[in-house]
């Protein structure tokens, strides 16, 4: 005589966690994936912006090298803003169809080289439509009056006794823009600009 037997519910419940184990672990593997990927694209990322910040604090060094010429210039003789210097990388006129992403603007940029060896581009512009007298016939520039700024001064005829009235002297200060470049060795560059008013 057969003995015959049936599988019991239990028996069949066992079976079923083999697929969801399976699923568990693809879920797993698929995140650790996901996370060393990540971790990787933030290492890159970290990286990238310390390259970037290097190259930044590098390209200053063109911008300090142009204010330095040109407070020293205009310390010293400030008719000679009035003509270009090409020598030191001073142009007394902008052109305003030129941005610093062309070559153009660049035109006899000055050459400085830091500590690490990078070389660093930098150009000076006078914010003029051309070169000579800021006042002079068809030239325009841009201006701003300076504020006087101290406190007790006598209130003189036709000004304002506002409290927040603006008090302007009588020569304007000039814009001149400094920019500065530098390729990095990774095919990256830089370019940092800022703005100096000089009175006239």
């Amino acid at each position: 005589m057969k003995k015959t037997y049936r599988l019991l519910g239990g028996a069949r419940e066992q079976g079923a966690a083999l697929p969801v184990m399976l699923i568990i672990l693809a879920v797993m593997l698929l995140g650790s994936v996901y996370l060393l990927r990540s971790s990787h694209s933030t290492a890159l990322a970290t990286g990238n912006l310390a390259y970037d910040a290097t190259l930044n604090r590098a390209a200053d060094l063109g911008l300090h090298q142009g204010f330095q010429w040109l407070s020293t210039t205009a310390a010293s003789n400030k008719t000679a803003l009035e003509a270009d210097d090409l020598a030191d990388g001073y142009h007394s006129s902008l052109d305003t169809k030129v941005t610093p992403r062309d070559a153009g603007f660049w035109d006899s940029a000055k050459t400085v080289t830091d500590a690490d060896g990078n070389k660093i581009d930098y150009v000076v512009h006078r914010l003029c439509a051309r070169d000579g007298r800021y006042d002079g016939k068809d030239n325009r520039c841009v201006q701003t009056s300076s504020v006087k700024g101290s406190l007790g001064n006598a209130v003189a005829l036709g000004e304002s006794l506002a409290a927040d009235a603006p008090s302007y002297d009588g020569a304007p200060q000039l814009h001149y823009v400094i920019a500065s470049r530098i390729n990095g060795p990774r095919g990256s560059n830089v370019i940092n600009q800022m703005i100096v008013l000089i009175g006239v």
